[in-house]
C-alpha cells in the first residue's frame, strides 16, 4: 500500500516588501521548524521520491528538512506546484510510478490541505481534528493509499498529522 506525505513549507519572511511571493525566504521561526521535520523523517520508512514546488520558500524548507534526514532524495522540482490546484496535485498523485511506495509532496496551502483532507474524507481523533481544523505552515500529513491509479476523493487513511508545535 503506498503512502503520500504532504508537506507544507515552513514559516515564510513576509518583511520583504515588494519582494514577488514565489521568491519570499523563510524567516527565523521556518527555518528552525524545517529540521525538526527532518528528524521525524528520518525516524519513518525512506521517502522514494520527492516532488515540490520550486518557490524559494519550499527549495529552503527542503534544504532544512535534510540537514537532519540527509536520505531525503533530490527533489523533482515541478513549476505547476506553485498554487497548485487539487486537480493538479491529484494528478500527480495518480501518475506516481508503481514501484514508488513513498513519496512526498511538498507544496503550499490551500493545496496540501485541500489535497489531504479530500483523501482522507472523513476520520476521528486528535490528528483528524487538527488537520481538519487547519494545515499549519511545515505541517507534515501522511497518508496510506490504495495504489496510486486509484487515488480518490475518501480513498486514503491518515496515518499521522504532525504539527511544527507537536515536534
Amino acid at each position: 500500500m503506498p503512502e503520500l506525505l504532504l508537506l507544507r513549507h515552513a514559516k515564510s519572511d513576509w518583511s520583504h516588501a515588494g519582494l514577488p511571493d514565489f521568491d519570499r525566504p523563510l524567516n527565523e521561526r521556518g527555518r528552525e521548524a524545517a529540521p525538526r521535520v527532518g528528524t521525524l523523517l528520518a525516524t519513518l520508512d525512506p521517502v522514494e521520491r520527492v516532488v515540490a514546488s520550486p518557490a524559494r520558500r519550499v527549495v529552503e524548507t527542503l534544504r532544512g528538512v535534510r540537514e537532519t534526514c540527509p536520505r531525503l532524495p533530490e527533489p523533482h522540482f515541478d513549476q505547476q506546484l506553485y498554487g497548485a490546484s487539487i486537480a493538479r496535485l491529484m494528478g500527480i498523485v495518480r501518475g506516481m510510478d508503481a514501484d514508488v511506495s513513498r513519496l512526498l509532496i511538498a507544496g503550499h496551502n490551500p493545496g496540501m490541505h485541500w489535497l489531504a483532507t479530500d483523501l482522507v474524507g472523513d476520520g476521528d481523533g486528535k490528528e483528524w481534528a487538527h488537520l481538519r481544523e487547519k494545515y499549519p505552515t511545515a505541517a507534515l500529513c501522511e497518508i496510506a493509499l490504495p495504489r496510486w491509479s486509484d487515488v480518490g476523493a475518501g480513498s486514503g487513511r491518515l496515518v499521522r498529522f504532525v504539527r511544527p508545535r507537536d515536534l
